[in-house]
């Protein structure tokens, strides 16, 4: 045998192992993620049970569960939405901050920062829980409180901005509104570190919770719309913003809590366009709206001049 066919027949067989070794290793991730079947997993990992195939095993290694943040599976999308989240706002905020005084003030700074924290640490708490909830049980219920309390700390710093600059110059009724967002906020995390609040089943309760918390919002926002006259420009603006980012949260909860579109697809939503992805999305959308929302007042206010000592209420 020749030289030249001694060389033909190592490349056939150095292929043909590297086609055996991508072959086998294909069907390792075909067995160990795609496969991994709902009924499959130990109870604590069954959460949503119209999403079929492509779920995480029990990983036992925190760092296996971050190494699978790229790796495909069904909580794929959902650490990937919040994380860049978290980095558009890691960016947001440095940006805003680092302006000169002169151009933004260290009070504005403050009040700001107070919203950019609590957005970073619900999205980044949010990103960490779907991305090792699946090392244990004690460790996945210990991230999904976190994870909720995030959520309740997200709505609360949502407000402080809205309603120190809504009530700029009404002393007593931002302290009032303040100080009932934050019993409020409490309440929410106290009922978020409820062992059984994490259950599949208590979904709509959740959301329930969440939502009712959002809602409470009405009253001050109609105060706000009252104080500054019901067809002045400004505030319909301020409370347009507020309403579309209540809406787009409200839309987002309700979509989680009836698990569309799966409920419809069982099975085929498992890896892309499930309802908690889509609540992902719904929620940066709103913050980013929240975010451009008090900009706005932020604006008119340092516009505005001072404030009159007889506004006081």
């Amino acid at each position: 045998m020749g030289q030249g066919e001694e060389t033909d027949v190592s490349s056939n067989d150095f292929g043909t192992l590297a086609h055996n070794a991508a072959e086998q290793a294909e069907e390792f991730v075909r067995k160990v993620w795609k496969n991994c079947h709902f009924h499959a997993l130990p109870q604590w990992l069954q959460d949503n049970d119209f999403l079929h195939t492509g779920h995480r095993p029990p990983l036992n290694s925190f760092g296996a569960c971050f190494k699978s943040i790229f790796r495909v599976h069904t909580e794929t999308v959902n650490i990937w939405t919040h994380l860049l989240g978290c980095i558009g706002f890691m960016g947001i905020a440095v940006y805003f901050l680092t302006k000169p005084s002169n151009e933004i003030r260290t009070q504005e700074k403050l009040i700001f920062m107070i919203y950019f924290a609590g957005t970073i640490i619900c999205l980044g708490l949010s990103s960490v829980f779907h991305t090792v909830h699946c090392h244990s049980e004690v460790v996945g219920k210990l991230f999904s409180k976190l994870d909720y309390c995030g959520i309740a700390v997200l709505i609360m710093v949502s407000f402080v901005p809205w309603l120190y600059y809504g009530f700029y110059c009404h002393l007593y009724s931002k302290i009032v509104y303040t100080t009932i967002v934050l019993l409020l906020g409490l309440g929410s995390i106290v009922v978020s570190l409820w062992e059984e609040f994490s259950r599949p089943q208590l979904r709509p309760f959740r959301a329930s919770v969440f939502i009712t918390f959002g809602l409470s919002g009405i009253v001050p926002a109609i105060h706000y719309a009252f104080v500054e006259g019901w067809f002045n420009k400004i505030a319909l603006a301020s409370l347009g913003w507020l309403v579309l980012m209540g809406i787009l949260y409200i839309i987002g909860a309700v979509i989680y809590a009836m698990r569309i579109p799966e409920r419809y697809f069982p099975g085929k939503c498992d890896i892309w366009f499930q309802s908690h992805q889509i609540f992902h999305v719904f929620v940066i959308i709103a913050a980013f709206v929240h975010y451009h929302g008090i900009t706005e007042m932020a604006m008119y206010r340092m516009s505005a001049g001072e404030c009159q000592s007889d506004m006081v209420l």
